[in-house]
């Protein structure tokens, strides 16, 4: 008898277009893990709106999300791809573990202090409360694994503090997920401020790269890339010394599959300048396909409209398990 497949549940809000950073970090090696394991991909709205959204937009962009889900690889048949506010059970759950979350847990969590920072004018309770809703999202599903990376761990841990906190009054309800952390291109940072992971959110629009950009100015914004400030202008693996260099040459990895040593052979000799435009050229040529496909499945909203609606009726079967034992446990009269 098969052993029974581990869960893996990851979503990416549609507060921007997903980036270079979202592809290589995230996506990519989200459909590496589609033949092994039972997946669970969420476009999570409802995260979205902790800051204020352009209505159409946000809509636009959900539908847009999802056409890049599947144009990067990710099969509608193999991993269950769907819209978070389409299976009320987030909203929920959520609740639920509001009441089982310590106020000075989230007080302490980096993601509020640094929103709260860029959003003055709107320090709402869903901006304080999202891990709440983020541990409803991976314990819905009985999680075994969530796809993050370093900077999300701290996310992952707060989840695990929920579940072992529940579990321990009620006994064994939720899994504890573990974060998954993937060995290559986890971290992609700005091309402008390579101190900064890149983010649809950085200010700087040359700083990041978009998967459904233009190829012109992918290349644009490669070239204007920074590397360093000192007068060596040779392609060498040196982190802490170069970061800049360090970003690029991870990039190029990522989209070649060479390792450093093989980038730092390749590009001996040459300048910054040549070693700017063929990573740039490098990225044009990986995200070519993807945007094209994108484009096509864009044109047929009635397929996506049939992903997203068989997506969120199984998400919703495997989340109405979990919701029977909550409600159960909780004392809810069950519906």
């Amino acid at each position: 008898m098969d052993e029974k497949r581990k869960i893996i549940f990851s979503g990416i809000q549609p507060s921007g277009d997903l980036t270079l950073g979202s592809y290589m970090g995230a996506i990519r090696n989200w459909v590496e893990l589609s033949d092994s394991y039972d997946c669970y991909y969420c476009i999570v709205d409802m995260h979205a709106i902790t800051v204020r959204q352009d209505p159409a937009e946000l809509r636009r962009r959900a539908l847009s999300q999802l056409a890049q889900y599947i144009a990067c690889g990710l099969d509608p048949q193999k991993n269950t791809l769907f819209i978070q506010s389409h299976v009320p059970a987030h909203a929920q759950l959520g609740w639920i573990l509001d009441c089982y979350t310590m106020f000075g847990e989230l007080s302490r969590m980096t993601q509020f202090k640094d929103k709260s920072a860029k959003n003055a004018e709107n320090i709402n309770a869903g901006l304080f409360t999202y891990p709440s809703l983020m541990a409803a999202d991976i314990l819905l599903y009985q999680s075994d694994l969530v796809p993050v990376g370093e900077d999300q761990k701290q996310h992952v841990e707060l989840c695990r503090d929920i579940a072992q906190r529940f579990n321990g009054i009620y006994g064994d309800v939720f899994t504890l997920p573990e974060p998954f952390i993937p060995k290559t291109g986890a971290r992609i940072m700005s091309l402008t401020t390579p101190e900064n992971k890149m983010s649809k959110s950085d200010k700087d629009p040359g700083g990041c790269i978009y998967i459904m950009q233009k190829p012109e100015d992918i290349l644009r914004s490669f070239k204007r890339a920074k590397t360093d400030s000192d007068t060596e202008n040779c392609v060498r693996w040196a982190p802490a010394e170069k970061p800049g260099v360090a970003n690029l040459m991870q990039i190029y990895s990522c989209a070649t599959g060479l390792t450093m040593y093989e980038i730092e052979a390749e590009f001996a000799g040459k300048g910054y300048g040549d070693f700017k435009l063929k990573v740039g050229e490098s990225v044009v040529e990986l995200l070519r396909p993807i945007r094209e496909r994108a484009e096509d499945l864009m044109k047929n909203k009635d397929y996506l409209i049939s992903v997203y609606r068989d997506g969120a009726e199984r998400a919703a079967r495997a989340a109405s398990r979990t919701m029977r034992k909550v409600y159960k446990k909780v004392g809810f009269v069950e519906p």
